[in-house]
């Protein structure tokens, strides 16, 4: 049986929803301590002056059943704009629905409909399922390039240095 899902972009008042999927995704990952954002940063950075990323929710059975959230971005390399997955979770009772793919897919066409022409995502280290979940849908990955960050007191020390 196939589950009725619609798409929709979210609004602050959807932050705490917002929260309770990205704390579900952390510990789903093994990695709860890493989430320091809060339903405020959600507020402030989703849906203040300046927004700083797009979350879709697929919502099924009267609720929501995932979230995808993303920003915009460009590659030098191929002169094309395109879009960074942030993240993307499926509540568990969604899973076998295909949820996740029909979010992804949503989100890739309105961006091909916008004028971007990728997307482009990072997986964390001891996420195997969703590693295979993405390259079973096509994504490959990077092999020329490693991901570096620079945050906390290295990059507030970096900003004042000489």
């Amino acid at each position: 049986m196939s589950t009725e899902v619609s798409f929709r972009t979210a609004e602050r008042e959807d932050s705490e929803e917002i929260m309770r999927a990205l704390r579900l995704l952390a510990k789903a990952i093994g990695i709860p301590g890493r989430l320091k954002s809060t339903r405020e940063d959600i507020e402030t950075a989703g849906f203040g002056p300046r927004r700083e990323f797009t979350v879709m929710l697929a919502e099924a059975n009267g609720g929501i059943a995932g979230i995808c959230l993303y920003f915009p971005m460009f590659s030098t390399w191929m002169g094309k704009p395109g879009l960074y997955i942030q993240d993307l979770f499926v509540h568990e009772e969604f899973r076998s629905a295909r949820i996740g793919e029909k979010l992804l897919r949503y989100v890739a066409c309105t961006a091909l409909n916008q004028g971007y022409h990728y997307l482009r995502l990072t997986v964390d280290h001891g996420n195997q399922a969703g590693a295979r979940f993405y390259v079973r849908h096509g994504f490959e990955p990077a092999k020329d390039e490693t991901m570096y960050r620079l945050y906390g007191p290295a990059f507030e020390e970096f900003c004042i240095g000489n």
